[in-house]
């Protein structure tokens, strides 16, 4: 028997023994958890707002650790192999994965750790796919560092910057400048917009945003509709990305963005937004969504290998591995605790 977190129902979840995993397909390969964190996803589900996770589910998505054993069918990984286990799995073959949009597979991939199958915050996982769903981790990248490439700073960057098209001399706003936002704001820097605005109403995430390349924060008490008028000269943003996850900011983004722009949602929404088609429709707005693919990691790795990036940085927090309940009460409540990643580690 193993302990993991596992999820018991809306607004439950229990630090539990539970039973080891063991191979089930033979591209199957089971982890040791060296280091795992707690996404903002997981708070979503813990609110109800993934019902297709199921109470017994253990959660995460999110770990790096050493390979135990494999299924026969796996033949890039070996015991003692150091992994990235990816938020994302991928079967390799369908459609979608041969596009890289790992995160559509059809093979019973795509997110699934943490959501359709048992996740990563335990003591051992259960990777599917594993040749195609990890990333052998080079000596020089620490565990912590290698642990935020496995969801936020994909997700913010392609979900984020890529599909919002960020340019060079572009105005970006990021709404919302929690984990997801402070990783937009940090790889959207590698395209040189001329300003990037960080829009929430917390002052300690605002202060974290300038820290990570903001030009200009904009807080509850500021309008930030006329704020970007002023700065574009009444043009409006040329990207707007969404990092919250809520109706409320999906809306501001929708009236931040210029005539011709980009509107790109990251967040996770619970909840329906309204679209304002008798506004937008002759705006020539570009809008997308999207579920991250991963398929940046190695790009990311690799900046982080040449210390291009520093992914460490995101992390405030960090807990023993059987300190989950203290880690989650941490991450959970940001504004009295100022947490922006936390770490869990094997003692």
């Amino acid at each position: 028997m193993m302990k993991a977190l596992v999820y018991h129902g809306f607004g439950h979840r229990s630090w539990e023994e539970t039973p080891d995993p063991q191979l089930i397909e033979a591209t199957d390969a089971i982890v040791r958890v060296d280091a795992v964190t707690i996404c903002g996803t997981d708070l979503h589900i813990l609110k109800g707002d993934v019902p297709a996770v199921e109470p017994g589910r253990v959660l995460g998505h999110e770990a790096v650790g050493t390979v135990m054993t494999t299924g026969r069918s796996v033949s890039t990984l070996k015991p003692g192999d150091r992994v990235l286990a990816s938020c994302i799995s991928a079967c390799g073959r369908c459609r979608y994965c041969r596009v890289g949009m790992f995160g559509q597979c059809l093979g019973s991939g795509g997110w699934i750790l943490g959501h359709r199958v048992d996740g990563t915050q335990a003591e051992y996982v259960r990777v599917p796919y594993a040749d195609t769903s990890t990333h052998l981790l080079p000596d020089g990248v620490a565990d912590e560092a290698a642990l935020m490439l496995a969801d936020i700073l994909p997700t913010a960057y392609e979900v984020g910057v890529l599909n919002g098209r960020v340019q060079p001399g572009d105005t970006v706003v990021v709404v919302g400048a929690g984990p997801i936002g402070l990783a937009a704001i940090t790889t959207a820097q590698l395209f040189t917009p001329s300003h990037i605005v960080a829009v929430d109403p917390a002052p300690a995430r605002l202060e974290a945003a300038k820290q990570f390349g903001a030009d200009l924060v904009i807080g509850s008490g500021d309008d930030p509709e006329a704020a970007i008028a002023e700065l574009t000269r009444g043009l409006g943003a040329d990207v707007a990305i969404e990092a919250v996850g809520i109706p409320e900011t999906f809306e501001l983004c929708a009236r931040l963005v210029r005539p011709g722009g980009h509107l790109a949602n990251v967040g996770v929404h619970g909840a329906p937004s309204t679209l304002h088609l008798e506004d937008l429709w002759i705006r020539n707005l570009t809008i997308t969504t999207g579920l991250v693919d991963t398929y940046s990691t190695p790009t990311l790795l690799d900046m982080t290998a040449a210390g291009r990036l520093d992914p460490s940085r995101f992390i405030t927090h960090r807990f023993a591995l059987h300190d989950m309940a203290a880690a989650y009460e941490t991450f959970s409540d940001p504004k009295t605790t100022g947490a922006l990643k936390v770490v869990l580690s094997r003692a």
